[in-house]
Formats: structure tokens, C-alpha cells, sequence
């Protein structure tokens, strides 16, 4: 008899800290596969005199993964909570997602322990939407008389995307003159725009920057490269070089000639 009455007030103090999880925030929202999001966890119940320190732990799983340093497990000491009279608990984290993240509601799993009792499981969804863009870019054209180059971008990702930019990095095979960076402005899915420089070129690869605004307004760059091939931009009708300034004289003083010679002929008929 006093065996079961022992028991029975310990299952009654174990359910006397009742503590609940929530998932308070997520940012980005949604989050995009490859890069980081905060999340923050809020837990209540903790002014229950039954409750004591509380281990919580965010599972690393897919579709998550911590850095080196960041701890999973977050281990809180009730003197600590109590003392500043929070009844509420928030845990901040800081984690990867992983880049073959699906697009939707991604579940995690995180188990709350209050000391000397079985830790608890509990699930919440993650969501997780591919917001960035890929381009194909290239040279347009190319005109050695004016050295005017022409880029060209297709978006060819599913989603559009806001305040393009183009911009040409400091590099060996390119000296842009002017302006190495071009806004050219939003850019929906399958659909293509260009921007103009001027600039000497050298066969080889180019870098160029694809500078853009995502559908969580998030900025960012794609780097893309190119590789010139002069064969392709040469030998062209209108790339044809300038005449010389020797040509001109040659054909001025040619005239100048001609028009002095019947001048002084027409004289002499006269005479």
C-alpha cells in the first residue's frame, strides 16, 4: 500500500510542471535552402513550483544543421529564470538549412526535460521556400570600333525578381570605362533583359555580378561566368576600322590638286 501511494505522488509531481513549446518566430520566413534562419522557441509553465532547471534541445536533423560552436542542447538553471520573475522562457537559435531542402512545411523535432522528470518530443514545421533566381547571361554583342558591349540576362528560375542590377568586377579580361554597375530594374521568370558598357575586352573568362531583390526581399548576388571569343565580334561590317586621318589628307590635297589644275587650265584656254 505505501509502495503505491509513493508512486502515485511522484506521477503527480512529474505532471505538476506541465511546460508547453512554441515556435514564437522564424526569420527569414520563408526560409531558403542554403542559408541561415533564426528561429526562436518560447516555453511556459516554468512558474510552477514543481518545475526545476530545464534542458531543451533542438534536434539536428534534416532539414537543419548547426554550425561549428552552436550548441543544441540549452541548459537553464530555475534560480537563473526565477530570480527575474520570467515565467516565459525564449531560446533563440541560429541554423543552416540544408540545400536540398524541400519547398513547404519542413518538420523539427525538439525535446524540453524538466530535472528528474522523462524529456518530452515535440514537432513543428519549418517552412522553407527556394526563393532565389538563376541567370544565363552573355555576351549580346560586341563592337571594336566603339567598344560598346552588350550584356545579356534570362532569368530562368521560377520566380521573379525586383531591382536587377548587372555589374562587372575589376578584372584581367575587361577595363570597363565609366560605370561598371547598371540597373536595369525588375525581371520576371522567362523573361530576359540587357544592359550596355563600354569597355575593352581580351579572349578569355569574364565575372560578371547579378545583383537582385528575391520575393522575401531579400538581397542578392549570383555570380556568373562568361568566356569572350573575339572570332565572333571581328571582321564585321560595321566594325569596320575608322579611316586613317592620312586617307583624308591623301584625298583632301588629291581635290585641292584637281581643282588648281582645271582652274589654271581653263586660264590658259582663255588666253
Amino acid at each position: 500500500m505505501s509502495l503505491l501511494l509513493v508512486l502515485s505522488l511522484t506521477l503527480i509531481s512529474a505532471d505538476a510542471c506541465d511546460l508547453s513549446v512554441s515556435l514564437l518566430n522564424q526569420d527569414p520566413y520563408p526560409a531558403v535552402p542554403g542559408d541561415y534562419v533564426k528561429i526562436v522557441f518560447q516555453i511556459e509553465g516554468l512558474d510552477s513550483p514543481d518545475c526545476s532547471d530545464v534542458t531543451f534541445n533542438l534536434l539536428q536533423d534534416y532539414p537543419i544543421r548547426f554550425d561549428p560552436g552552436e550548441e543544441s542542447i540549452k541548459k537553464f538553471r530555475k534560480i537563473d529564470y526565477v530570480k527575474d520573475y520570467e515565467s516565459n522562457l525564449l531560446i533563440p537559435y541560429k541554423v543552416r538549412i540544408h540545400e536540398d531542402a524541400l519547398d513547404g512545411a519542413n518538420p523539427i523535432e525538439v525535446n524540453i526535460q524538466n530535472k528528474g522528470d522523462a524529456p518530452l518530443s515535440q514537432i513543428f514545421n519549418l517552412e522553407v521556400d527556394d526563393t532565389r533566381a538563376n541567370f544565363e547571361v552573355h555576351i549580346k554583342d560586341y563592337n571594336y570600333q566603339t567598344h560598346e558591349l552588350e550584356i545579356e540576362v534570362l532569368n530562368i528560375a521560377e520566380s521573379d525578381v525586383e531591382a536587377l542590377t548587372i555589374e562587372i568586377p575589376k578584372q584581367e579580361n575587361i577595363k570597363v570605362k565609366g560605370s561598371n554597375r547598371i540597373v536595369v530594374g525588375d525581371l520576371d521568370s522567362n523573361e530576359y533583359t540587357s544592359a550596355e558598357f563600354e569597355a575593352t575586352l581580351s579572349e578569355g573568362q569574364i565575372n560578371i555580378n547579378i545583383i537582385y531583390s528575391d520575393t522575401i526581399n531579400t538581397r542578392r548576388t549570383n555570380t556568373e561566368t562568361i568566356t569572350f571569343d573575339k572570332s565572333y565580334f571581328t571582321e564585321r561590317v560595321d566594325d569596320k576600322k575608322p579611316t586613317s586621318i592620312w586617307t583624308y589628307i591623301f584625298w583632301g590635297v588629291a581635290i585641292i590638286a584637281a581643282i588648281i589644275y582645271f582652274h589654271n587650265r581653263r586660264k590658259s584656254k582663255k588666253k
